[in-house]
């Protein structure tokens, strides 16, 4: 399996920020860590495993990112403002400087975003922020109300990086005909504790007659590792 590891200074975020790839070539698919996780997560867990085949031939390229939750959801010393500012920048980070080095190396036009856990929300939050850019999302026991790691905070910013909150009120013909073109995976267990998000969600998109697929699982342990390999398996 090709491997490329990459690593460049961001100036969005001030830091050095790493990137590793999976693939020669097919669909290309932007990954998330879960909780704090890094760029190296998707391999050690054994998810890039779980879809060598479909890498191997040539359907499937993973750009596996980096996080800084622990510079902004979870940097719990930090003043809330700080917190979402510095997610902010961390979309500019994906937005000008992953997404261009994504499409230096693969121009198929599809570029679907994908995440575990709180992989999920920053692989939902960036799909539905950007629908001319990503071409859906695959989330995987994703949670997408992050309000309670703000303890009460709330302003502009945080409003339009979480999708319950803004997507309700988003009536933008040409922003909602973007979205209904382009194809949603929620995946998520009944024993998940993150399914009540999923729900709300799936009712949400439902209402704005955006096109995409609720998955619920007969499985125990739902919201680990081996279900979301089984999870990967299915939906990429």
């Amino acid at each position: 399996m090709n491997r490329e590891y990459h690593k460049g200074y961001s100036s969005r975020l001030g830091r050095e920020m790493e990137v590793l790839v999976f693939g020669h070539g097919g669909m290309p698919v932007m990954v998330f860590p879960t909780s704090s996780g890094r760029f190296y997560d998707f391999e050690d867990r054994g998810m890039v495993a779980a879809v060598a085949d479909k890498i191997d031939s040539g359907q499937l390229q993973l750009f596996c990112v980096d996080s800084v939750d622990a510079e902004s959801w979870y940097s719990r010393a930090a003043a809330p403002r700080w917190r979402i500012a510095r997610h902010v920048k961390y979309e500019e980070y994906l937005i000008h400087e992953a997404v261009p080095l994504i499409r230096r190396t693969n121009s198929d036009p599809p570029l679907p975003s994908l995440g575990c856990s709180f992989g999920g929300y920053h692989a939902v939050n960036i799909a539905l922020r950007h629908p001319e850019i990503f071409s859906g999302f695959v989330s995987l026991s994703g949670a997408f109300d992050l309000s309670y790691f703000l303890y009460g905070y709330y302003d502009e910013d945080c409003y339009f990086n979480l999708p319950t909150h803004y997507l309700p009120n988003l009536t933008d013909p040409a922003i909602l005909g973007r979205l209904r073109c382009n194809n949603y995976v929620l995946a998520t267990g009944w024993d998940d504790q993150c399914l009540r998000q999923n729900q709300a969600l799936d009712r949400i998109m439902n209402e704005k007659e955006i096109p995409h697929r609720l998955c619920i699982w007969e499985t125990a342990n739902s919201h680990d590792w081996p279900t979301w390999k089984l999870m990967a398996r299915e939906y990429l």
